[in-house]
């Protein structure tokens, strides 16, 4: 059945030359977009993958592995440069657009234009939240795992102004991207070279002594060896109750961390989601800072920093330094051995490993001052990385927050 529009498609923020025009046309998506099943394939075309943050791309520019055999790939269809794909996600992240010819799987339906216009207004306009929620409210009982037909899309009404208008909008967030993708390589590059320099400034195995010193320490010898239960307390995490989702324990004042937070810190200061009430601190343990945090179940060998008062649970465990020891240093010396502790963990139906195995976890050890001025180094490139993030996120939530202005947005009822 289809869809009219009842309110008048004008956008709230609209470019000055446009501001006297009429309002926008809104057209049937089967007027504007045919399905398109060419299954002639040509030799070499690439199998793309379909996906919400890189649309329609060639599976192996995002070391994407799915082995496909030549018998299923007989019955693929070809995807030319500017074809939209519903995929089995797009009732969750939109339509995708395709910036290269490739093949892609049967399951999927396969778009192209068929009027006048501009593929880059579309390719944004059908990733916005709006259009997403006026296609899963059109289409009731859609699950996970349920594909949108070409007849479903065919039978929503889209917002559609004049070329020159589709034009502005256009180019106004097609430029807001390329200033996206410029802050995303800049965070990426930040962090390509902080990977590189802990290689360096810290040593490889085997080795006594980093490749990459400052020169104060050039001939201060080589690091020492200690287990690392003799440069930290090694403290167990702590909620004794089980369940351990019993809502009774939780919504109070104390900051209650969980593996999720330590993973997300990648290293750093890590933010608790959740807290504790009285009767969950009853249950529980407040440390103090400073603390390095280490996963030890399922996740192992992931580091984060307690920098704030916090309870942390029993699949987390707290190494607090001893004299001597700098404990941004040994957040990234612990961090180095991850993989080492993944292949130790106990083989059961769920890795994990104990206060004991981390107690004699062996690590290369400098003075004190070395310590510091390492991971004063490496912090200074983290808080370029964070104010570099922050700028991207800050990006992204001004284009969607402009995409909201720009598209106007009726109420769909049944005709």
């Amino acid at each position: 059945m289809r869809v009219k529009e009842k309110a008048s498609l004008v956008p709230r923020l609209r470019f000055p030359e446009f501001r006297s025009k009429p309002g926008w046309k809104d057209q049937f998506g089967g007027d504007l977009f045919d399905q398109i099943s060419d299954k002639n394939l040509e030799p070499g075309l690439p199998v793309l993958a379909v996906t919400q943050e890189h649309g329609a791309i060639p599976r192996h520019m995002i070391d994407y592995h799915v082995s496909v055999t030549e018998k299923s790939i007989e019955s693929y269809k070809v995807v030319q440069v500017g074809d939209f794909v519903i995929s089995l996600r797009s009732f969750q992240g939109g339509i995708e657009y395709s910036q290269f010819q490739g093949i892609c799987s049967p399951a999927y339906v396969v778009l192209r234009r068929r009027s006048e216009g501009n593929d880059a207004y579309f390719r944004h306009y059908l990733k916005t939240d709006r259009f997403i929620q006026i296609l899963t409210r059109n289409l009731e009982g859609l699950r996970d795992g349920k594909m949108i037909s070409y007849r479903q899309f065919s039978e929503l009404r889209l917002p559609v102004p004049t070329a020159a208008e589709q034009q502005k909008i256009a180019d106004c967030l097609s430029s807001l991207d390329e200033l996206i993708a410029a802050q995303v390589r800049k965070v990426d590059v930040l962090k390509t070279h902080k990977k590189g320099l802990m290689q360096q400034l810290l040593p490889r195995e085997g080795e006594t002594q980093p490749r990459l010193r400052f020169p104060e320490f050039q001939y201060a010898g080589s690091w020492t060896e200690k287990n690392l239960g003799a440069i930290c307390t090694i403290q167990r995490g702590k909620f004794s109750h089980r369940p351990r989702n019993d809502p009774r324990f939780f919504g109070g004042k104390y900051p209650f961390i969980q593996t999720g937070d330590v993973v997300k810190s990648n290293g750093g200061a890590v933010r608790a989601s959740q807290t504790l009430n009285e009767q969950g601190l009853s249950v529980s343990k407040l440390f103090k800072p400073p603390i390095v945090l280490i996963t030890i179940a399922a996740n192992i060998g992931d580091t984060g920093l307690l920098e704030h008062e916090a309870c942390f649970t029993d699949s987390v465990a707290g190494l607090i330094p001893k004299d001597g020891v700098f404990a941004e240093f040994l957040e990234l010396a612990v961090r180095g051995k991850k993989e080492y502790l993944k292949k130790i963990a106990p083989a059961a139906a769920q890795k994990n490993i104990n206060n004991e195995i981390l107690s004699v976890l062996p690590i290369l050890m400098p003075e004190f001052k070395e310590q510091k001025r390492i991971a004063d180094c490496l912090t200074s490139l983290d808080n370029l990385i964070t104010v570099a993030s922050q700028e991207l996120e800050t990006f992204k939530a001004h284009k969607k927050g402009l995409m909201q202005q720009l598209f106007p947005f009726a109420q769909a009822i049944e005709a």
